[in-house]
């Protein structure tokens, strides 16, 4: 047991240095590795836009420009499938605004009027021309490109990421309403109404540049640059050309779902260490401390050994008389300091006792030890009797009869090698009664 406590001592000195660095190595998250994809329930968004539309049609430069601004409103939802790719889907409002020419009076064109041929509108912009007014409401889907991440890396923390944008859909147009002015051939428009046409179905395309502004990990603000190209007619009078919209609309995102944002693979990171010559000179000098340390403690540690086995060598032996040598104890249990617990290999020894027990009559003394070079005699007395009432305890567990064993204390040490060889001085002695 002196071997085993000297020896695990000297070890723990080897190994605290490496114990002590080893606590100092984190483990991060490294976008070097890549980054891990999503499951399907992550990274979603909605998406509500407001703003405002310039109409872009074959004669609508004719018109002042203010009165060629139109409301565009869209409320959508997405997702993102990793930190550069993403898609989404839109309900899309557009009020368009412009103007057309009276020389088209022949055409039943509704970005005229709603009624068909009209020879003497109501309205003249100027010469030749007229006002045209109505909405577009359908459905839009994009795909998503966030260049900032492609071109500068993911960061979930970016203030600002700038996505590209491309998509088609359909709407469908609503004209105002217009109703004939006193019976005769002029029309006028009715009030702000507007109605459905029927058979005036738009295909259309969009490209655009997103800016988002992140406000927080849930929220973000977004400016909205937009083109939309959209075909006047594809259903009832068939294919008439096309027109454009040029939008700005401002907005705010909401993200959702499992998770937000992605995640790169853990790697441990191991402390780099960058030292001054002064800082190197002190830790040469402590490392020469601790080899004079570790010196020393070798030399204690073979006296002791050395000590150990004096302990053992037979005495001389009385050649005048019949008494016999005296017998000494049938097992001796070892305990840490200020401890009375049996622990790790005494369990063992406990266990084989038992069993030489069991196969004898004897009766046995039970002694309980503590070393008198630490603690206080309250402590000390209280350790010699936890200690052998412990062993008594854990014997008649194994089916030793109470009866067959009797418990004492000695407040002595049990081998007075002195204090460096204390740890044999905390034990109980296990002795065959006279």
């Amino acid at each position: 047991m002196k071997k085993i406590t000297l020896f695990a001592l000297a070890s723990a000195m080897f190994l605290a240095p490496a114990a002590v660095n080893a606590q100092e190595t984190v483990y991060v998250e490294d976008p070097a590795q890549g980054y891990l994809q999503s499951s399907f329930a992550d990274n979603w968004f909605i998406d509500a836009e407001g703003g405002v539309g310039v109409m872009l049609s074959k004669f609508d430069s004719k018109a002042d420009f203010g009165d060629r601004i139109g409301a565009k409103a869209n409320l959508g939802f997405g997702k993102w499938f990793s930190p550069v790719i993403g898609v989404r889907a839109q309900a899309d409002l557009t009020q368009n605004k412009g103007v057309t020419a009276a020389s088209q009076s022949g055409i039943n064109n509704a970005f005229r009027t709603a009624v068909g041929v009209v020879d003497y509108p109501v309205e003249i912009v100027r010469k030749g021309y007229f006002p045209q007014r109505f909405l577009n409401l359908g459905f839009k889907g994009d795909v998503m490109f966030n260049i900032t991440n492609l071109f500068c890396g993911y960061k979930p923390n970016r203030f600002y990421n700038a996505t590209v944008y491309a998509g088609a859909g359909v709407s469908w147009m609503f004209e105002r309403e217009v109703t004939k002015r006193d019976g005769n051939s002029s029309f006028q428009y009715n009030g702000k109404r507007y109605r459905y046409l029927q058979d005036r179905r738009n295909m259309g395309l969009r490209a655009g540049l997103l800016n988002e502004f992140r406000l927080s990990k849930h929220f973000g603000a977004l400016l909205d640059l937009r083109w939309e190209t959209n075909q006047k007619f594809v259903d009832g009078i068939g294919y008439q050309g096309w027109f454009h919209n040029a939008g700005v609309l401002l907005g705010l995102r909401y993200n959702f779902g499992k998770k937000v944002g992605y995640g790169a693979p853990v790697v441990p990171v191991c402390p780099k260490y960058k030292y001054t010559d002064a800082e190197g000179d002190a830790l040469v000098k402590s490392l020469e401390n601790a080899n004079k340390k570790i010196a020393d403690l070798e030399g204690q540690l073979r006296k002791c050994l050395k000590d150990l086995d004096d302990c053992h060598k037979p005495g001389p032996i009385d050649d005048g008389g019949d008494v016999a040598p005296a017998e000494g104890p049938l097992a001796t249990i070892y305990y840490q300091i200020g401890r009375s617990e049996i622990a790790g290999v005494q369990k063992d020894v406990l266990n084989a006792v038992a069993g030489v027990m069991a196969n004898e009559d004897s009766n046995y003394v039970l002694t309980g030890w503590a070393d008198n070079y630490t603690g206080n005699d309250k402590i000390n007395t209280k350790l010699r009797k936890d200690r052998v009432a412990g062993v008594k305890k854990a014997l008649v567990a194994k089916g030793i009869a109470d009866s067959r064993l009797d418990t004492q204390i000695n407040d002595g040490n049990l081998t007075n090698f002195g204090a460096k060889c204390a740890s044999l001085d905390r034990a109980v002695t296990i002795v065959r009664a006279k």
